[in-house]
């Protein structure tokens, strides 16, 4: 195993646990208890959702095409080299 393989696969197992970290960050779609109150609906929890969820959308998807491109180079790697 050549120390690039190594080095790969640790960026490859970081993007792992940084993905799933975001992902579980992320709140979810349903609303709860808040539709009957009424509590859904306020000024607050809509700009905290825009803001912390769009850092979090954006964060995930970086993660995400890392993972993809490390998995690529990763097969490239061991099929040709």
């Amino acid at each position: 195993m050549l120390w690039y393989h190594i080095v790969l696969g640790a960026l490859l197992i970081l993007f792992c646990i940084l993905i799933i970290l975001v992902i579980i960050l992320q709140e979810g779609n349903q609303q709860g208890l808040g539709v009957i109150t009424g509590a859904a609906d306020s000024f607050f929890s809509k700009n905290k959702a825009k803001s912390w969820d769009a850092f979090l959308a954006r964060w995930t998807k970086f993660f995400a095409a890392g993972f993809v491109v490390f998995v690529i180079a990763l097969d490239v790697i061991a099929n040709f080299l």
